[in-house]
This record gives structure tokens, C-alpha cells and sequence, in this order.
């Protein structure tokens, strides 16, 4: 099994898919007159601005169900394995990949939102939608639904609850070994498993409102804690900072690893991290309540900036300070190696390490609570996101029960996840993102070439912008944008 999820990554995530990501980044920057600074302010503002009604959710809480699937295991295991793998170098491509990525998540986000559709009381929209309507090609946004489903409902789930269990099981010890028809499991991994499937399941029963109101408190909750943890690590160390910062960008270009693998698990793990690109985070776009379809763009824009810019670099600061990792050569070879063998890379391990060496005793537990948090509330966001392209599926294939099945598929994946090996549950991880990443980037590309409509909002928020109205208005048709039916019709009854 390990040896084909390996070949199959081999394969989608060529230097194509690398440097794709990075190049749309950079396209969508510029034709965007770099969207991602310029309206920096106006994604603030706009944070706090929205309300909630009965049929959408809040720009808040949009943005808190999108960085739940944002800030997640990528922020704590997946930065320790770009620098385990690729180096120190690798986290400066991470930045890179964020404040590129920026751009595509506004246009990814915005897209969302012009095509996004009201299905039995509620805002649903992504990819797919957007796919449909605006390349007019049904057959490619079935393929991307269908992709998105298997990845975030049955590859991806593991990933975030394979973390979990194995940072408990470091935390506090793996307990009774058992033995069972998966194998020899820990008692603490079957137990952590268990718990994270309960409340799992209790919370995704209660439909989408649910989660967005549990994500709007954790989120902001445990990202706090967490970057005041690290802040405290940084503030202890302060004057190795410059170093640091000094042998990243160093190490970005002169890599010790090679620059292949700088840049490659760089990008991958900042995709993973931020999903700009991946097509994820516009289905909480499209659920947000807003005036005009630019606004949740740049919201979602912010995002990106949270997740790898204040999140990734924190846990970067703190293992590369603390010397807590070891960076992988060739075979069982280390280029570097400051702790022992066994600690493994794709795991939370290093951020542990790291915190531990500082906070004696505390240090292991607060990251596996940290980890909970972050990871659960992202297997809550990949839910929704399996749900918005099962509703869209529905409205043309009408098969009872699909989506009790998904909430099914999805909580053995998530079990099966917790008590498995790393590197197996990362590599299916893999496979996901970097499906999703194709056929999304290569989808919003033909858009925009076909009828630009994301540049065309923001042109016209712009505008409006300029003129200082009181509320924003957008008008699909006067804009030339087609297949935009929701906000037609919104403006028939206004």
C-alpha cells in the first residue's frame, strides 16, 4: 500500500503541479495588481463587517469554517516536515507559496460566491459550481466533486487524526498494546480514535450551522494559545531570531538539501497548509452572507496570511530556535541531525520537541491539545466540504442516503487515521491535496481566460469603493458576467 500511494505522488506532485501552484500565484498577483496588499486593510474591516441569516453564515465564521480547514496538522507536523525533508529553506517557500497564494484564494473565493447557488435553505458553492457555470463543462466539475469527495471525505481525515493520536500517544505514553484485526494498536491510540469519532459525529449530525458556530470559537481560541506559546519560546530566545531568519532565506537558495527539495516540499506543505488553490476553501466562501462577491474573496485572501504567515512561521521559529529536528538525506542519511533517529519527521514529534526543551513537562501535552483542536476542527471543514459537493451531485443524481453513507465513510477514515502509520496517512493526504490542486488551478486559469469574472468584481467593488456607497450592490448582468443566477434573481426581488 505504501510503495503505491508513493508512486501515485510521485506522479501528482511532479515539478508541474510545483511549479503550477507558484506560477497561478504569481499570474493572479499581477493581473490583480496585488490584491493581496493593496486591500489589506479592507480584509480587516471586512472580517467583522457581515451577519449571519437563516439561509448563510457570517464573513466570520465563513473565514472560521475555511481556517479550520486552514490551520490545521499542516501548521504543526506539516512545517516540521518541510524542514525535516526539505530543510530550513523549505519554510521560505512556504512563505512564498502563502503570499502568492493569496491572490488565488481571492479569485478561487470570489468565483465561488458569483456562482454560488441556495439549495434547500442554504448558500451552497465551489468548485464545482463554478466550474459548470462559468467553463460550461458539467462533465469536469463532476470529476472535480468526485475527486473532492474521496479526497477530503476518505483520504485527507486520516491525515489530521493520524496527528492527533500520535502526538496523545507521545504525550502520555502508548499504554496496553492490543491486538486487533488492523493490527497491534496502543490503547491510546484506539482510545484517542474513539473520542475524536464521538464528538465527531455529534457535530457534523447537526448540519452546517453547527460547525460554523463550534469553528468560530475554537479557531480563534486555539490559535491564540497556541501563538502565544510560541511567542513566549521566540521572546526567551530573541536574539537568535536574526539567525534564523538569516539561515532560511540562506538556506532557500544555497538549500542543504537540495533545491528541489527546498522548493518541493516547500510548496507542498505550503498548499497543504494555506490550500490556496486547492479548491477547499471556496465552499465556506460561497456559504458567507455578503453584498458583493469580492468582499468574501478578500476575506478569504486574509486567510492564507493567518495560516502560514503568523501560524507556520511560529511553529518554524520554534523548532529551528530550539534546534528540535533533523533534516533527511539520502536514504538513512541526515544532513543534519541535532535529536534522535527514531523521532519522526511526519509527526508532530519536532514541535513537541521543541516546546518541551523550553516548558519541561508541559510542553508534549499542550501540543497534543493544541493538535486536537487544529486538526478536529479540520476534519470538520473537510466534512462540509464533502457535503457541499455531495449536494451538488444530488442535484442531478437523486440517491437517497449518500450523505449519511459520507458522514459514515468519513468517521472510519478518521478512526482508521488515528491508529495507522504517518507516513501512510500523510502520502494518501497527498494524493488528495494534489488532485484537488489540478483540477482547480488549471479550472480557474480557463476561466479567467474565458470570461474573467473574479477580476471583474473586484473592479467593480472597486469602483464602488471609489464612489463611497453606503451598501454594495453587484449586477452580474451589467457586468457581462453569465450564469450568475443567484445574484439575478437577488437583485429581481430588491
Amino acid at each position: 500500500m505504501q510503495s503505491l500511494v508513493d508512486s501515485l505522488n510521485g506522479f501528482i506532485w511532479s515539478p508541474a503541479l510545483i511549479y503550477l501552484c507558484l506560477g497561478a500565484g504569481l499570474f493572479f498577483s499581477i493581473i490583480t495588481r496585488f490584491v493581496q496588499v493593496r486591500h489589506f486593510g479592507e480584509m480587516w474591516r471586512l472580517l467583522f463587517s457581515g451577519k449571519e441569516s437563516s439561509k448563510g453564515i457570517s464573513s466570520f465564521q465563513a473565514l472560521a469554517v475555511s481556517l479550520s480547514g486552514r490551520v490545521g496538522t499542516g501548521n504543526i507536523a506539516g512545517v516540521a516536515a518541510a524542514i525535516g525533508f526539505g530543510g530550513p529553506g523549505a519554510v521560505f517557500w512556504m512563505w512564498v507559496v502563502a503570499f502568492l497564494g493569496a491572490a488565488t484564494a481571492y479569485i478561487e473565493s470570489t468565483l465561488a460566491q458569483i456562482y454560488k447557488e441556495e439549495q434547500e435553505g442554504q448558500y451552497r458553492g465551489g468548485p464545482a459550481y463554478y466550474i459548470e457555470k462559468a467553463m460550461g463543462q458539467k462533465w469536469y466539475a463532476w470529476i472535480f466533486a468526485i475527486a473532492t469527495i474521496f479526497a477530503v471525505g476518505v483520504l485527507l481525515p486520516g491525515v489530521q487524526s493520524n496527528s492527533i493520536g500520535n502526538a496523545v500517544e507521545l504525550a502520555f505514553g502508548p499504554g496496553q498494546m492490543i491486538d486487533t484485526a488492523m493490527g497491534t494498536l496502543s490503547f491510546a491510540k484506539i482510545l484517542t480514535g474513539t473520542v475524536v469519532v464521538l464528538v465527531l459525529g455529534f457535530i457534523i449530525f447537526g448540519g452546517v450551522k453547527r460547525i460554523a458556530h463550534f469553528t468560530q470559537f475554537v479557531v480563534p481560541f486555539m490559535a491564540l494559545a497556541y501563538i502565544i506559546i510560541a511567542c513566549v519560546i521566540i521572546a526567551l530566545n530573541i536574539g537568535e531570531v536574526p539567525g534564523i531568519i538569516g539561515m532560511i532565506i540562506s538556506d532557500a537558495f544555497t538549500p542543504m538539501a537540495g533545491l528541489g527539495a527546498a522548493i518541493g516540499w516547500g510548496v507542498k506543505r505550503g498548499v497543504y497548509s494555506n490550500e490556496a488553490g486547492q479548491g477547499t476553501g471556496p465552499h465556506a466562501a460561497a456559504a458567507a452572507e455578503v453584498q458583493h462577491p469580492a468582499q468574501q474573496g478578500l476575506v478569504q485572501a486574509f486567510s492564507v496570511y493567518i495560516d502560514t504567515l503568523f501560524v507556520c512561521t511560529a511553529t518554524a521559529l520554534m523548532i529551528l530556535i530550539t534546534g528540535a529536528y533533523n533534516v533527511h538525506g539520502a536514504g538513512d542519511a541526515f544532513l543534519v541531525q541535532n535529536i534522535a533517529a527514531d523521532i519522526a519527521a511526519n509527526s508532530p514529534a519536532y514541535t513537541q520537541t521543541a516546546v518541551e526543551s523550553v516548558l519541561p513537562g508541559v510542553g508534549k501535552p499542550f501540543v497534543a491539545l493544541a493538535l486536537f483542536f487544529f486538526s478536529f476542527t479540520t476534519i470538520l471543514a473537510y466534512y462540509y466540504i464533502a457535503e457541499t459537493n455531495v449536494a451538488y451531485l444530488k442535484r442531478t443524481l437523486h440517491i437517497p442516503g449518500l450523505t449519511f453513507v459520507l458522514k459514515i465513510v468519513l468517521m472510519a477514515s478518521t478512526f482508521y487515521g488515528a491508529v495507522k502509520t504517518a507516513d501512510l496517512a500523510w502520502g494518501m493526504g497527498d494524493v488528495g491535496v494534489g488532485l484537488m490542486a489540478w483540477l482547480n488551478i488549471i479550472g480557474i486559469l480557463i476561466i479567467f481566460f474565458m470570461a474573467r469574472p473574479a477580476v471583474k468584481a473586484l473592479k467593480d467593488y472597486e469602483r464602488q469603493q471609489k464612489e463611497g456607497v453606503s451598501e454594495y450592490r453587484f449586477d452580474p448582468e451589467q457586468l457581462g458576467i453569465e450564469k450568475a443566477d443567484f445574484w439575478v434573481k437577488r437583485n429581481a426581488k430588491k
